[in-house]
């Protein structure tokens, strides 16, 4: 019987390459974005036309909706909630319209999507869900505010549900990258945060997937960014904030 997949933000780095490999195992996939024209090339490149597509804004309500009622229609077997962008500057000078978007995306509309993927998750007792996080969410992350404390709530989001549905057999996995060869930055407006060699999304792609296989609640990739986690763990967050000020204020 084939299993589907759902994959949110499909067209970036992180989300094509989720794509292929979903593919490649053989997965019915369903790609979503808000481009329609990005959303066919990828289905075509990737999957030969075999992926559905939903074109839909994750920053808006009706595109919340939509994805709901995809899900709602299709029983999944693993979602990957992807879609995601960050802002660069002072929270006080940022346009505050464009935050409350990014506040959608990162958290409101992964919080919907999980929420109705897991009702059939654990009434079937079986499923995955990936939600992305980042090793951006591990400390206060001043002149990315907004994108660093949503973050962090996909984490501890993430692990608490996780702790709720697998008793239902259901996994639901915190995927914390560091940085990516993606278009992220340039999004952003700013690299201030690129800190550090990126990796390929092949490689956090190949990392969430061996956690799906051996059942793990959460990734850190690449696995050197343990050492800023523990670190965050021994520091104060104030300090945190004041040190990490001094990278992400560039």
């Amino acid at each position: 019987m084939t299993k589907t997949a759902l994959i949110t933000g499909a067209t970036g780095g992180i989300g094509r390459a989720f794509t292929t490999e979903l593919h490649r195992r053989g997965y019915q996939l369903i790609i979503t974005g808000r481009s329609t024209e990005k959303l066919t090339e990828l289905s075509q490149s990737v999957t030969g036309g075999a992926a559905q597509i939903v074109a839909a804004d994750l920053g808006t309500q009706e595109g919340i909706d939509t994805l709901v009622d995809v899900i709602r229609s299709n029983p999944l077997d693993i979602l990957v909630n992807n879609a995601g962008f960050g802002t660069h500057g002072s929270f006080a000078e940022l346009d505050f319209h464009r935050e409350l978007e990014q506040a959608t995306v990162n958290m409101t509309a992964l919080m919907a999507t999980t929420h109705e993927a897991l009702q059939s998750m654990t009434a079937r007792r079986t499923g995955a869900i990936l939600n992305i996080a980042s090793v951006a969410g591990f400390q206060p992350l001043p002149y990315m505010a907004t994108y660093g404390a949503s973050k962090a709530f996909v984490d501890k989001f993430s692990l608490a549900v996780g702790a709720e549905a697998r008793k239902s057999g259901v996994l639901v996995t915190s995927v914390n990258p560091g940085p990516v060869d993606t278009q992220f930055f340039e999004v952003a407006g700013s690299d201030a945060v690129n800190i550090g060699r990126t990796v390929p999304p092949e490689q956090i792609v190949a990392s969430a997937m061996t956690a799906v296989d051996k059942r793990r609640s959460r990734v850190v990739a690449p696995r050197s960014f343990h050492a800023m986690e523990a670190l965050t763990r021994v520091l104060p967050a104030p300090l945190m904030a004041r040190a990490t000020a001094v990278v992400s204020g560039r």
